[in-house]
């Protein structure tokens, strides 16, 4: 019988002349190379797109441009600009406070906005709505008196104040805040009052239109003693969602509840965890809320339809010093982003930890360091989720600066 010959081919030898070298190959060891050399390619494909992905964690710092403190700041989830509030003191009792717009992609800053050199301060409540800055300027009258306004951008980009926002309060209260609602029309705002009858306001308001909905007096004591709740928006249902402690239960769980901001229902409901909250932030498409508690160290996830939730410790916490402080939601991908002011999952400094919805920890990212003590504006993490960037207070101590970050 016949011996079948194996086929063969010849493979070219490095360089240009189209020589051969050695012996032909198999067809078989050929195509083992073949998957080898692509098997190579993809690997190098992959370093790059690796190289070219933004380290994961702290990035540049943004300094307010005249090396004031700052008083709140946001970025435009839908654009490249965020904004920031400062203020440090002049001689003879005078304040230099500034209003200023910076690049998220550099931390250039773009434009001063405002500025004066009185007594008067500016403070940052957000952006909102869709690229809608908004401002509170404090004018002193006189001593003990201030007399409050909102200035609005719109769009945040035009780098100018382009009209006001008046909220429909009288002077018994003040605006404490706003919502961080972006691409939504409205925002839910929370009115506290310094009139003596501590009955504060929630109320809806679509603040480019300068429109308003009706106001919702809170008269329920587990929102009403010390400290003001935190408020969050479900804009799926127009809900308000508001966090707070418990009244005589310093030790026991949380109390949140759900202000229906058209007919004004009230549905409260009590939480998981332990103390008072400090961090509040609702992803209103799966309609999932996140929390954090002072006493015991721990992030809370709720499903609002349901009123249930569970509570998990921070990552190696073990300590109250370890309690999380700001929440920040990712809507687009479902995270939720915490702020922990003194880390445990590093030696020293800040981290952010980021879960998803079900309250798996996915990532810590440390070497921040934004220490919440002693501040008049307390930390904030702000993100813009196509980017899956963001940025938080820190690493100057004195609060003139801001750290970028990617998650």
């Amino acid at each position: 019988m016949e011996k079948r010959s194996q086929s063969s081919l010849s493979v070219s030898c490095p360089g240009s002349t189209g020589e051969t070298c050695g012996a032909p190959l198999p067809a078989r060891a050929l195509a083992v190379l073949c998957l080898f050399w692509l098997a190579s390619l993809a690997a190098g494909s992959e370093a790059a797109s690796a190289a070219a992905e933004p380290d994961r964690g702290p990035g540049f710092v943004v300094q307010s441009a005249f090396g004031g403190r700052i008083f709140g700041f946001d970025i435009d989830q839908n654009g490249n600009e965020g904004l920031l509030s400062e203020a440090q003191d002049l001689p003879g009792g005078k304040v230099l406070a500034a209003v200023e717009t910076f690049d998220q992609r550099t931390g250039e800053i773009l434009a001063i906005v405002g500025k004066t050199q009185t007594q008067d301060d500016f403070v940052t409540l957000g952006v909102v709505g869709t690229s809608v800055g908004l401002v509170e300027r404090e004018h002193v009258v006189r001593p003990l008196r201030v007399r409050r306004s909102f200035r609005v951008l719109d769009p945040l980009d035009a780098n100018q104040v382009t009209g006001v926002w008046t909220p429909p309060i009288g002077r018994d209260h003040i605006v404490t805040q706003v919502s961080r609602s972006q691409g939504t029309l409205d925002a839910a705002v929370f009115a506290e009052d310094v009139g003596g009858s501590f009955e504060p306001f929630v109320f809806s308001s679509n603040v480019a239109a300068n429109t308003f909905g009706p106001l919702i007096k809170v008269t329920d004591p587990n929102f009403t003693f010390a400290s003001d709740p935190l408020i969050a928006l479900n804009s799926q249902t127009n809900e308000a969602v508001l966090a707070h402690a418990t009244l005589g239960q310093p030790f026991g769980p949380p109390s949140l509840a759900l202000v229906d901001l058209v007919t004004g229902g009230f549905v409260e409901f009590r939480g998981v965890g332990t103390g008072d909250v400090n961090g509040l932030a609702v992803d209103s498409e799966t309609g999932i809320a996140c929390t954090t508690t002072e006493i015991d160290f721990s992030v809370q996830f709720y499903d609002l339809a349901t009123h249930t939730g569970f509570s998990e410790f921070l990552p190696g916490a073990n300590n109250q010093i370890f309690s999380g402080a700001d929440v920040a939601v990712d809507p687009v991908h479902h995270v939720f982003l915490v702020a922990q002011p003194v880390s445990s999952t590093a030696p020293s400094g800040s981290s952010i930890h980021v879960y998803d919805e079900s309250g798996n920890l996915l990532e810590s990212l440390n070497g921040f360091d934004f220490s919440n003590a002693f501040k008049v504006v307390p930390t904030h993490i702000a993100v813009n989720p196509s980017r899956r960037t963001g940025f938080v207070d820190g690493p100057d101590p004195d609060v003139t600066e801001i750290q970028s970050f990617t998650y």
